[in-house]
């Protein structure tokens, strides 16, 4: 597909809570930016834990997401990623926040969680929003995506 072709814009919402969706979720987006695409992601219910600030010992909440393909943590995937070159979820996100991803997250999917009250990752420019505002960011030319 040619780039007159292809969406103008990529609006991602992510909803799952597993490490390995939200992950290629940030694959797609920071892929899209990288090509100059303008991205936005939205994050939702489960998804909401991955924006959550680190613990006390300095570990991601990323970090304690459930893999959706076996009994593991997303700790542990991001390891093999590290091993075997492929880009680990830190990497993803600090690639987002280079090219310029907007990161929205749901004020609904954070009250339906219980996580209203928890601390956001001061390191991204985190926007609480909600549906209406993400449709309005879309774009009428580009691509919606969920995962």
């Amino acid at each position: 597909m040619n780039t007159e072709q292809s969406p103008d814009k990529l609006s991602i919402i992510i909803y799952d809570h597993h490490y390995d969706k939200v992950h290629y979720a940030l694959v797609m987006a920071s892929a899209a930016a990288a090509i100059g695409r303008p991205v936005t992601v939205f994050f939702t219910m489960g998804a909401c834990e991955a924006l959550q600030a680190s613990d006390e010992n300095s570990r991601p909440a990323w970090a304690a997401m459930p893999l959706s393909d076996e009994d593991a943590l997303g700790a542990d995937r991001d390891a093999t990623y590290k091993r075997t070159g492929i880009a680990t979820m830190e990497e993803l996100i600090e690639a987002c926040i280079a090219f310029g991803v907007r990161f929205l997250v749901c004020e609904m999917g954070l009250r339906a969680k219980g996580l209203e009250k928890t601390t956001l990752r001061p390191d991204i420019n985190i926007e609480h929003s909600g549906v209406v505002t993400f449709l309005n960011d879309a774009s009428k030319d580009g691509a919606m995506v969920l995962i």
